[in-house]
């Protein structure tokens, strides 16, 4: 039997020396999951900035730049998949109105630079009607904006929350996924599955940067099955957030609201689920 050859990642994200937000949600998870992976972190924080105080250092582009040129000059620049942009980051919806988290003109370049160069993106509904230009109302719509941001380049893309009913109830939020193949003969092929999975009722910070981690990990384990791919990045997901719910509110102390500390993702307590997690979810293949 061969061995499996060596998949390497070079994941550019921000980095926090506390807790776990984009290099620190994504590397853990892809080097348990067998995944090298290389970081350039383009912002260095004490924390997140959900906390009330944070101090640190952003990387500008010039000091990006000569890192990479480094790896270059020492012909170590070879990468299976870049880790950065996968989730956009950009914005979200709150009581229903969309805000921005970033200026507005980084827009055009997340969607003319980053995204057609993106194997995988996983936008959330604000950030892929954003992108499209395209109101999503149904989940006909949604599938359509998915065709939309296929056509800009990536082979996968994964819609992670929307406002969409939910055939289970009010309870569970919709995430929407959607894989294009093209075969040998040029022709393409389509997949496309519905997730729905239970509201976590508390606001955690890092797991967009995990979702897309371990989405890429698990697509990459099994490039023709999405459905397999999302069911078990969405189950992996669900673990560590019942896990770090749980934590929070027995740190917290009965009758009190757990802080951004307290929110933390359990990310190492939560091996075992990332490394094989138990189906907690199920897809629909659509």
């Amino acid at each position: 039997m061969e061995p499996e050859r060596e998949c390497r990642v070079l994941s550019i994200q921000s980095h926090v020396v506390r807790g776990y937000v984009g290099n620190k949600a994504a590397t853990f998870p892809l080097q348990v999951l067998g995944f090298e992976v290389d970081t350039v972190n383009s912002v260095q924080f004490s924390n997140h900035t959900g906390y009330a105080h944070w101090k640190g250092q952003v990387l500008n582009s010039d000091e990006l730049h000569e890192l990479y040129e480094g790896l270059k000059l020492n012909k170590v620049n070879q990468y299976d998949y870049v880790l950065t942009v996968c989730d956009p980051v950009m914005g979200d919806k709150w009581n229903g109105e969309g805000s921005m988290y970033v200026p507005k003109d980084l827009l055009p370049v997340y969607r003319d630079k980053v995204v057609p160069v993106a194997d995988i993106i996983t936008p959330n509904q604000f950030e892929a009607e954003l992108l499209t230009g395209r109101k999503i109302h149904t989940e006909k719509d949604a599938l359509e904006v998915m065709d939309m941001l296929h056509a800009m380049g990536p082979e996968t893309v994964v819609i992670t929350s929307s406002d969409l009913q939910a055939p289970l109830g009010n309870d569970y939020l919709i995430a929407l996924g959607s894989h294009r193949k093209t075969n040998a003969d040029g022709t393409k092929m389509t997949q496309r599955i519905r997730v729905e999975s239970p509201k976590v009722d508390a606001v955690f910070v890092g797991t967009g940067d995990l979702f897309a981690a371990m989405l890429l990990a698990w697509t990459h384990k099994h490039p023709n099955n999405l459905k397999v791919a999302c069911e078990k990045t969405v189950s992996a997901m669900q673990h560590v957030l019942q896990r770090t719910i749980k934590s929070a509110k027995a740190q917290a102390g009965e009758g009190n609201k757990p802080n951004s500390a307290h929110l933390e993702l359990r990310m190492v307590q939560s091996k075992k689920d990332i490394e094989n997690p138990e189906i907690i979810v199920k897809a629909t293949v659509l």
